[in-house]
């Protein structure tokens, strides 16, 4: 099982938990949660005029194994007008590149932040991976 929370927080926000959403999915191989501003497709969707957020934004996948990853999805442009990190349980954070995928190791859990990189907000994304 795979459990998610996101949290969109812009400077006015500050310390509030407004706009709290979850998503939960089964270790079932093939299995996909996603994230962005795409509702049809996407399990947790941020506020649509949040440009810095793609259609679809990240995807987690569960792998044959039972085992997640989450992969930053390469949008239209060159270049993203964000920048996503990555902070597992008791590490300090780590980017993820644009288009690069990481393992979440069993049993972990963390946060993945999309941070604007021309206004002070962010998309927070909480995850706990049941082993």
């Amino acid at each position: 099982m795979l459990e998610l929370t996101m949290a969109s927080v812009s400077e006015e926000d500050t310390g509030a938990t407004a706009g709290m959403l979850m998503a939960e999915a089964p270790s079932e191989p093939g299995t996909v949660l996603r994230v962005g501003r795409d509702k049809t497709v996407c399990r947790l969707a941020t506020p649509d005029d949040w440009l810095f957020v793609s259609r679809v934004h990240l995807e987690f996948l569960c792998g044959p194994d039972g085992g997640w990853q989450v992969t930053w999805l390469r949008g239209t442009h060159a270049e993203p007008s964000s920048e996503v990190s990555l902070t597992p349980a008791g590490r300090q954070a780590q980017p993820l590149p644009y288009g690069g995928t990481v393992t979440l190791p069993r049993g972990s859990s963390g946060e993945l932040v999309i941070r604007d990189r021309t206004a002070p907000r962010s998309v927070n994304v909480g995850f706990y991976h049941e082993a």
